[in-house]
């Protein structure tokens, strides 16, 4: 059976989702430990190509050091494939970004608290993040079709590829647009991963 090192999430980083062993961190009080890379961060989506590219893009035009995984598959175990390749020695932190869909996101946020993951929701899809760039959207939107339609309406063309630069200018707006929708659909966590980065 393979055994996960035991994470404890520091205080002082906390907007970066960081994490790291109890033995490193006995190291670090003892000043021996080397320091960690301040916003080095792991992203693993369960989307193929819409939020990699999406998020590559991000990392490329604000300079930030983001690595992207990606596996679909639902929720919760994306939150245990994030864990089996997360070691504190390569990133400082490990965030899942998920759609709601039809999957229980109950189980996947229980996981999350486990395994100290922090777990980013789309209500009900990424595509809502990629719409908030453009308009302040809050009326329910019955599924993953209806939203790519209304995105469709400001990206012509959306579904053939996604390029980032067209979204970039509108970032810090979006992210303003998304603190204000509340829980449930439409809903959106992803300015929480975006505002941590960006800060760090």
């Amino acid at each position: 059976m393979v055994r996960y090192p035991s994470f404890r999430k520091t205080s002082s980083r906390r907007q970066l989702g960081v994490y790291v062993t109890r033995r490193e961190n006995t190291q670090s009080r003892r000043g021996r430990a080397r320091d960690l890379r301040p916003g080095h961060v792991l992203v693993v989506s369960g989307g193929q190509r819409t939020e990699p590219d999406y998020f590559k893009g991000f990392a490329r035009s604000r300079r930030v050091p983001l690595k992207v995984k990606t596996k679909v598959d639902s929720p919760e175990n994306l939150v245990r494939y994030a864990k089996s390749i997360f070691t504190a020695d390569e990133y400082d932190g490990v965030w899942c970004v998920v759609d709601v869909d039809n999957f229980d996101i109950g189980a996947a946020r229980v996981a999350a608290a486990r395994a100290e993951i922090e777990l980013v929701v789309s209500e009900p899809c990424f595509e809502l993040w990629l719409l908030l760039h453009f308009v302040d959207h809050r009326a329910h939107i019955d599924n993953g079709k209806a939203a790519c339609a209304l995105l469709a309406k400001h990206v012509p063309g959306y579904g053939k590829g996604l390029d980032y630069t067209i979204f970039d200018e509108h970032v810090e707006l979006a992210v303003e647009r998304a603190k204000s929708l509340g829980p449930g659909n439409p809903g959106t966590d992803v300015w929480r991963l975006v505002e941590a980065v960006l800060k760090a």
